[in-house]
């Protein structure tokens, strides 16, 4: 009987809200022949909101990994970011050995946009607060090189990634729609990221944002990627053709 492949997905903050939101947008990915369990941090940053934060999540998140590692054939870290948690993984001997597939959603999502849309269009990221705008566009740059005339631009929705569940929900509506319209302002966008493990789900409202100011056709024509779905994609893709 072969066995199915397994994938852990990382929620690298301790608030098990958010995991909990990313369930039903996994399964409901339907790769039947895979298992998913999901980790949460017993302690740590509630939420991730700068780079201080992701490098503070990794220590808290790293020793309850470890045990884990031989269980699972593939890892998404579900924070959208360089997250430091990908190469601390990547570098476990197990990992190595073993040759499992480890990715970020950051990572995922602007490889699939790239492929997803149009040659002459560009991506951009909506993400949750402010001071994710410059993190993220040296992110990009880091991670493109030469790239990044294909890259369109962060905006921000001014909510911290726990808020996106917390606030009111026609807050975050709101702010989502504002920083979705701004984005796709910008000339050639042809692919928004959801900048966010936290706006899992959201993708109605950012399609809802291209449609009301683009117009119906180019509105939908916007490729929206969720970086959670991409990092599943990502690995699955990965364990199956053995890379």
């Amino acid at each position: 009987m072969t066995t199915k492949r397994s994938i852990l997905i990382i929620n690298p903050n301790s608030t098990e809200g958010m995991t909990e939101a990313l369930k039903p947008l996994v399964h409901g990915l339907s790769y039947n022949e895979t298992e998913y369990a999901f980790f949460t941090p017993p302690s740590g940053p509630k939420s991730i909101d700068n780079e201080d934060d992701a490098d503070e999540s990794t220590k808290h998140c790293l020793p309850y990994l470890k045990p884990l590692l031989e269980q699972y054939h593939g890892f998404v870290v579900a924070c959208y970011s360089f997250h430091p948690l990908v190469p601390a993984l990547k570098e476990q001997d197990v990992i190595r050995r073993e040759k499992k597939v480890v990715t970020g959603i950051f990572e995922s999502s602007i490889g699939f946009s790239l492929l997803a849309m149009e040659r002459e269009k560009r991506f951009g990221i909506v993400t949750a607060g402010k001071s994710w705008e410059e993190v993220l566009t040296k992110a990009v740059s880091n991670f493109l090189g030469s790239g990044l005339q294909r890259f369109a631009g962060v905006e921000s929705t001014g909510l911290k990634a726990v808020e996106l569940h917390d606030a009111p929900a026609e807050e975050v509506k709101t702010r989502m729609l504002q920083a979705t319209k701004r984005l796709v302002k910008r000339e050639n966008v042809g692919a928004i990221c959801l900048g966010c493990a936290g706006m899992a789900g959201m993708n109605e409202t950012v399609r809802q944002g291209c449609v009301e100011e683009l117009g119906e056709h180019e509105g939908r024509a916007v490729v929206i990627v969720d970086g959670v779905q991409a990092g599943i994609g990502f690995i699955e893709n990965a364990l199956r053709i053995g890379l």
